[in-house]
């Protein structure tokens, strides 16, 4: 059993200026994901894409993460308290943003990024998929940083107590959604994008992937108290992610049954 330290949110102070390690951690995913993006590209050229493309398919991405994964949030976890106080939909320093808002808010934006730039979508979503885990890794480490999202109560050797919650031994939940989410999705489709792909097979297997991974890591979480467990005694999260993995393999289906161009 390991008593969580209860690290400061704050990792810098500017003057005024506080650096919280959730944001680093967004930060560090967002840079990570431009370095590998280049990476793949100059590895891939019959991929197409060119340094000033990823560039730009970055910014699109932090626009449809920040506000896709804040309106998912008051969208699929608290839209009463939202909608009885409008106005604090903006405060996002009080936290709050969805994996799940943050997706759907990344695809409109590749939606845009796609018609501007005249290719298919599922050919730019197919080269970003396999940049995506090591965010989501860093994105889960800083909820560990910062005690949130903990798990529930086990005997488990590993096991953290959060003193910002109770005395209980609980699963780092978040420590496994780091792992499953942002090393081990990772490798599956950095090496199944290595070689060229049918399109729309690489994203296939990031719904499929991710979606199975947090479906399970989600039997260790402890559900949101707002919201308890719903129908089926699955979570929110469970709910949400069960259609990303029946449209990743229906996905996966499709691309290999067409096998058009490869991606």
């Amino acid at each position: 059993m390991f008593i969580h330290p209860q690290f400061d949110p704050v990792a810098l102070k500017l003057g005024p200026l506080a650096v919280r390690w959730y944001g680093l951690m967004y930060l560090l995913g967002f840079v990570a994901g431009l370095i590998l993006g280049r990476y793949r590209a100059r590895r891939r050229p019959d991929l197409g894409w060119t340094y000033s493309d990823i560039d730009d398919l970055l910014f699109y991405c932090v626009i449809g993460v920040v506000l896709g994964g804040r309106l998912g949030y008051v969208l699929f976890y608290k839209f009463a308290d939202y909608a009885a106080s409008p106005l604090s939909v903006f405060a996002v320093w009080e936290g709050g943003m969805s994996f799940h808002g943050g997706f759907l808010g990344v695809l409109v934006a590749m939606v845009v990024f796609a018609l501007r730039r005249g290719k298919r979508w599922l050919v730019v979503t197919d080269f970003i998929a396999p940049l995506v885990p090591p965010g989501l890794g860093f994105g889960r480490f800083g909820n560990f940083i910062n005690a949130e999202l903990w798990g529930r109560p086990t005997d488990l050797p590993w096991a953290v107590v959060f003193p910002n919650v109770d005395a209980l031994s609980r699963h780092p939940s978040q420590l496994y959604e780091c792992a499953l989410e942002g090393v081990v999705l990772f490798a599956l489709l950095w090496w199944f994008s290595a070689r060229p792909r049918p399109v729309g097979a690489v994203s296939g297997l990031f719904l499929t992937g991710y979606g199975s991974m947090r479906f399970l890591v989600e039997f260790t979480r402890e559900p949101d108290t707002f919201l308890g467990l719903l129908a089926g005694n699955l979570s929110m999260g469970q709910w949400l992610s069960l259609p990303m993995v029946l449209a990743g393999l229906a996905m996966l289906y499709w691309a290999h049954q067409r096998k058009p161009a490869a991606a």
